[in-house]
């Protein structure tokens, strides 16, 4: 096919004819715009990964804080070991009250046997004449060996007052310790005393 012109020169007037330096002007812009979004995409990204390097790092740290914490503390070990004291203390606790009550029924028969010395001491080496009759003297010592029988020992205080009673239940096993200081009547230590034996 021949052409009337010169293909150059044509296709001169059809690129003039476009007029493409807008359209170039525009992609440049866009190419440039493109080019800070890169630049601030990747800037972006660098901060995002350091700050994620930093948060592994952190969680490394709290993790291992974590580990070891839990080695050190077993629950298990601890809800055993408190048991376990609890157990001890409670055992204490009884060895301590089956002690006090056998101090008090020690020193009870030591009270009976210091007693018995004393009438054996007074009756002498032939057993007097009381011994042989298997008297009492007077009232009081009758009142005495009467509350012995019954279990109930009797103790003076410094004033020669009697002062403490120990009553001893032997069907069970008990032993009470009462305090007479004359805050309560005869009559309610009377009561009081039938009711533990």
């Amino acid at each position: 096919m021949l052409l009337d012109e010169d293909p150059a020169t044509l296709i001169r007037h059809t690129i003039g004819n476009f007029n493409i330096t807008p359209d170039k002007l525009a992609v440049s812009r866009i190419n440039e715009s493109l080019s800070t979004l890169q630049q601030a995409r990747d800037l972006r990204v660098r901060e995002s990964e350091s700050a994620l390097k930093k948060l592994s790092r952190t969680l490394t740290t709290l993790n291992n804080h974590h580990l070891e914490t839990i080695a050190s503390h077993s629950a298990t070990a601890h809800a055993s070991e408190i048991a376990t004291l609890d157990t001890q203390k409670f055992r204490i606790a009884k060895s301590a009250n089956d002690l006090e009550i056998e101090s008090e029924r020690l020193s009870s028969q030591l009270a009976d046997l210091q007693a018995r010395l004393q009438e054996l001491e007074i009756q002498g080496v032939d057993g007097g004449d009381n011994a042989r009759r298997g008297l009492v003297d007077d009232e009081i010592s009758l009142k005495l060996k009467v509350y012995r029988t019954l279990g109930v020992d009797v103790d003076r205080d410094e004033k020669g007052q009697y002062s403490k009673a120990v009553i001893r239940n032997g069907n069970k096993g008990d032993v009470h310790v009462i305090n007479m200081d004359g805050k309560f009547s005869q009559f309610f230590y009377a009561n009081y005393f039938w009711s533990t034996m």
